[in-house]
């Protein structure tokens, strides 16, 4: 008869079972987080290449130990550095433009405090998730075991014990699971790392971790902890799909192919370029897939849509067929559904789509004909599909002495003859941005998010290489740039990374310019000082508000924020956070201090006072329309105006995917 074993003694420790190692739930994740990585076409990176983090008393005692202990131990094979963030949000930007710029294939992770440290990384979710782009957050959580309520920071609730502050970043996930147990984590960090890799449903993954069960020890299987390689797919387009598609483009007379963010995510430029050489097919590019092409191919036609070019935006109204790559068909990117008009103008016969993109949900819009597959695969298919098809040779003749024309135009808004007048006077924005290309090369890397600069680079700027044009449109968050720069230059040293705000911008978070000074990261700071929300007060005007608040300017007797402008030094400000500052007035001295600016060795700031608000851009108007509601009943005179346009534009939406 077997006897059972005898109780151990009281305070002693159990013993250790085999193949196992003890780790409290923080030691055993970033243990496992550093032998993660990703393979794509026989080339393997790291996955979570870094942490990002603010410790506050929800992470402090877990993840803040966890990650001093593997640094002291285990991090000469496998090394995950840490950056010392000074706001939440901004961390994850600077994680999301590092997922950016390594084409989706490695990121970083976050790790936050429970509280408002756990809530200010929503902002940021959103924008990776809207984006498709993987980043890791590991806020704290409250305490699975409830030692007593509430405890602070707790959220709560009469209706349910189990939400907390957290639960806010379930809708702006991938992916969100509660660790309340240490063996949780071995699925829960499994499936995280596993949509991190998927290209189709790839976004924000959250993994909260409550503060207690951080730092509760378990015996890992060191299973758990082998390298794991996750193969990034690139699926092929099905035949049936595959016919149809290269059918619809044989029995087009104008075609468009509109380049999105796969396109880059995919590396797909070479495949692309092959199609443009081989069919003449004119490629417009959205926001993120601006750069598919280089300026200067002869199948680039630039913008599509809202911010597009004249020459990109006439072609989409002519087209009978509109090949979407790896794009998301925002209405930017349609006009609000009024830029596709099938050559109504002219007497054509109406619009398709066929839509190639990785994930159903996208390649379906627009009553598209779907071709799901990797942008490089199905482009690669379609070309040898496609066989000795080939635009018209007058067609083509026509876009590329457009393109000519439009070029020409770009020139006479941002490069004023050395020795002119203009040199000498105060810079507009298109100035600046004529400055700037004028200083780069193919290796910088230009970034922006918001206000009226997404507009003016989207028609302006001369892309030279796929990663040289980082403007995040997905949604054009104010304070995306300074972070996503940092987190640029972490992906790519050595490259001359370039942040391009405005003072509205500006103010919303520079916080991490501290980060850049700790690190001695030289990231190149442009502040435009045009006293308001530039892009947004123009907007206003268009709709009949008056560009009401959008100024900033003194407050008058009568209430109105129409008084001189404010006395703010932003260039100041930054230099109080450790940057070295350029001020600059003119045009000459623009152009000047960018070039002092880019050969910098640590963060440099080049603050430029442009136009005023009401002309800061000084580029072409919009060559499309987007939809802003109008007011519909209005004494204003201005508003009634507005309404009336309003109803002109709105009146030419066409629902494609009826």
């Amino acid at each position: 008869m077997s006897s059972s074993p005898a109780p151990e003694e009281p305070g002693t420790t159990p013993q250790k079972p085999r193949g196992t190692r003890r780790l409290t739930v923080a030691q055993a994740l970033v243990v496992f987080l550093s032998r993660q990585f990703t393979e794509r076409d026989g080339t393997r990176q790291r996955l979570i290449e870094g942490m990002w983090g603010i410790f506050g008393h929800g992470n402090v005692a877990g993840l803040g130990q966890a990650l001093v202990q593997y640094a002291a131990s285990e991090s000469a094979e496998y090394p995950l550095p840490f950056h010392q963030g000074r706001n939440e949000q901004a961390m994850v930007h600077a994680a999301t433009g590092f997922a950016r710029h390594r084409r989706r294939l490695s990121t970083m992770a976050v790790t936050t405090s429970i509280g408002p440290g756990a809530t200010n990384l929503v902002t940021g979710a959103a924008l990776a998730t809207i984006n498709r782009l993987p980043v890791l957050l590991l806020p704290g959580d409250g305490f699975a075991r409830h030692p007593a309520d509430p405890v602070l920071q707790q959220l709560e609730h009469p209706g349910a014990g189990d939400i907390t502050v957290n639960d806010c970043l379930r809708p702006v996930s991938r992916w969100f699971d509660r660790v309340n147990r240490p063996e949780a984590l071995i699925p829960a960090a499994l499936q995280a790392v596993r949509v991190l890799a998927d290209p189709a449903e790839t976004g924000a993954v959250t993994l909260a971790l409550p503060q207690d069960v951080q730092a509760e020890a378990y015996d890992w299987p060191e299973e758990f902890f082998a390298e794991r390689t996750w193969h990034v797919r690139r699926p092929q387009p099905e035949t049936a799909e595959l016919d149809a598609a290269a059918e619809a483009i044989r029995a087009a007379r104008r075609p468009l192919l509109i380049a999105g963010g796969g396109v880059r995510y995919s590396a797909a430029e070479e495949a692309l370029r092959a199609l443009a050489d081989a069919t003449g097919i004119p490629v417009a590019s959205t926001q993120a897939g601006k750069g598919a092409l280089r300026h200067d191919h002869p199948a680039d036609v630039g913008g599509i849509g809202h911010t597009g070019t004249a020459t990109a935006d006439e072609l989409a109204r002519a087209a009978d067929l509109v090949i979407g790559v790896g794009t998301r068909y925002t209405d930017f990117t349609t006009a609000s559904g009024t830029l596709f008009e099938g050559g109504a103008r002219t007497g054509g016969d109406g619009v398709r789509f066929v839509n190639l993109n990785i994930t159903g949900f996208d390649s379906h819009k627009l009553g598209a004909l779907p071709l799901v597959a990797d942008a490089r695969a199905g482009l690669e298919a379609l070309t040898a599909r496609l066989g000795d098809y080939r635009v018209d040779e007058a067609e083509i003749a026509q876009y590329t002495l457009d393109k000519a024309l439009w070029e020409e135009r770009v020139d006479g808004y941002t490069q004023p003859q050395s020795g002119d007048v203009s040199d000498l006077v105060r810079p507009s924005q298109a100035h600046v941005v004529g400055a700037l290309q004028s200083v780069v090369d193919d290796t910088d890397v230009i970034v922006n998010a918001a206000g009226s600069l997404p507009g003016d680079l989207h028609k302006l700027w001369r892309t030279r290489s796929p990663l040289q044009y980082h403007v995040e449109y997905g949604y054009s968050c104010m304070g995306y740039e300074i972070p996503a720069a940092l987190g640029i230059a972490l992906a790519a040293p050595g490259t001359p990374v370039w942040a391009l705000v405005g003072d509205g911008t500006y103010l919303m978070m520079p916080t991490e310019l501290v980060t850049a000074v700790q690190e001695n990261i030289p990231v190149k700071l442009v502040v435009l000082q045009n006293h308001g929300y530039a892009s947004i007060g123009g907007l206003s005007r268009a709709v009949g508000a008056e560009g009401f608040a959008t100024a900033y300017r003194y407050r008058r007797t009568d209430g109105s924020y129409t008084g001189a402008p404010l006395p703010v030094d932003l260039a100041a400000n930054a230099e109080s956070l450790g940057m070295r500052v350029l001020r600059v007035r003119t045009v000459r001295e623009t152009r000047e201090a960018l070039a002092e600016a880019r050969e910098a060795d640590r963060p440099t700031c080049v603050y430029v006072e442009t136009e005023t608000a009401d002309r800061v851009s000084g580029v072409p108007t919009a060559q499309a329309w987007w939809d802003v509601p109008v007011a519909e009943t209005a004494t204003l005179p201005s508003t009634v105006r507005a309404r009336k346009e309003y109803e002109r534009h709105s009146a030419d939406r066409r629902r494609h995917h009826l």
